[in-house]
Parts: C-alpha cells; sequence; structure tokens
C-alpha cells in the first residue's frame, strides 16, 4: 500500500473512531451520566483489573515453583497447569491494558471539554476556579496514567518469562528439564515481585486520583 493511502486509511479510521466516541458519550449525556462519572467507573474498573491481575501473577508464580519443585509425577498434567496459568496471565493481561485505554480514552475527552467550556464563563472568579480545578485534576491524572503505564510495561516481562517456560517443557517433557527451571525460580519471582508491586502503586494512585474527583 503507498505511503499516502496508508496515511489517509490511518486518518479516516482514527476520524471515525472519534465520531463514534463523540456518540458515544453524546449518548450518555442525554441519560444523565456525563464524562466524568463514565471516568469515575472506568478508573473504578481499571483499578479492579490490577488487583485480579495481581492475584492471577501471583497464582501464577505459585503455579510454577509447585511444578518444578517436586520430583516425580505425572509431567504432563504439571505442563498443561502451567500452560493454564500462562493463558490465565495473558487474559488478564489484556483486560489490564484495555481498561487503562479506556480510562485515557475519556480521560482525554473530559479534560478537552473542560477546557472548552472555559471560554463560556462569563463570571471571572467562577472561571479562575475551575480553571484551576481543571489543571490540578490533570496533574493528577498524569500521575495515574504514569502508574498505569508503568503496571502495564511490567507484566511483558513477567509473561515472556512464563511463554519462554511452557515453551521449554512443551518440548522437553522430562525430569531433566524441570531440574533446569528450578534456576529460574529466584528471577521470575523478582520479576512477578516488581510487577505487584507496580501494580500496587498505580492501584494507590487510582484511589487519590478518585478521591480528587469526588471532593
Amino acid at each position: 500500500m503507498p505511503a499516502t493511502l496508508r496515511i489517509s486509511v490511518i486518518l479516516f479510521v482514527a476520524l471515525l473512531l472519534s465520531a463514534c466516541q463523540s456518540a458515544y458519550y453524546g449518548a450518555w449525556e442525554k441519560l444523565g451520566v456525563h464524562k466524568r462519572d463514565i471516568l469515575v467507573d472506568r478508573v473504578e474498573e481499571a483499578r479492579e483489573s490490577q488487583e485480579e491481575g495481581q492475584e492471577q501473577f501471583r497464582s501464577a508464580l505459585e503455579k510454577f515453583q509447585s511444578v518444578v519443585a517436586v520430583d516425580g509425577g505425572e509431567l504432563e498434567e504439571r505442563y498443561k497447569a502451567l500452560d493454564d496459568e500462562y493463558r490465565a496471565s495473558m487474559s488478564a493481561a489484556e483486560e489490564i491494558r484495555e481498561r487503562i485505554e479506556a480510562v485515557d480514552n475519556v480521560a482525554r475527552a473530559l479534560f478537552e471539554e473542560w477546557r472548552d467550556e472555559l471560554e463560556e464563563y462569563t463570571n471571572q472568579r467562577l472561571k479562575a476556579e475551575s480553571a484551576r480545578r481543571l489543571r490540578e485534576t490533570e496533574q493528577r491524572y498524569r500521575q495515574l496514567y504514569s502508574a498505569m503505564h508503568d503496571a502495564e510495561e511490567s507484566i511483558d516481562p513477567v509473561l515472556d518469562t512464563l511463554r519462554d517456560h511452557v515453551l521449554y517443557l512443551k518440548h522437553n517433557l522430562n525430569a531433566r528439564a524441570i531440574a533446569a527451571l528450578r534456576g529460574e525460580v529466584r528471577s521470575i519471582d523478582a520479576d512477578v515481585e516488581r510487577l505487584i508491586a507496580s501494580m500496587q502503586a498505580s492501584i494507590e494512585e487510582a484511589d487519590q486520583f478518585l478521591a480528587q474527583l469526588r471532593d
């Protein structure tokens, strides 16, 4: 596809998505649900998905530890158990990413609307107060988004390690393979702990952001 055509297609899709989002927010506003309300809901959902993600990645770590710690047993069953945890972790990661994107979409729409509506004020004192609140909310949101983004980036090293181990066991289902993976426990444990800490920081930022919105 020529570069100019590809750019045109990308712009068309972006405009289409923007129009769809505007229609979506407009429909909710007619029902009395504003962007601020939607943002609160989506931040809460992103927070919940990260709490669930923490539990899922803890479970995956525990399963990996149990798989490599025990001698004997049915190797095929142990491989399948670890593969199930990897797939569940992939699903959790995808949900977290989707929730973060949903938060950012409505946050951008809210801030754009807020800035535009500042021009509608005739009372300068109220305009200045609203502008101050907008700056504070945007600053707090940037902190929240940074924390969510850090948590999202911490997911990939864990998924990469889990995938490597699942693939290794898939093609090396023997006691020697299990023994070889025992040396990897410390590395994956460190990755999971970093991920859980990043998610916890993001959860705490979400709590603070929601408290400010509700203040």
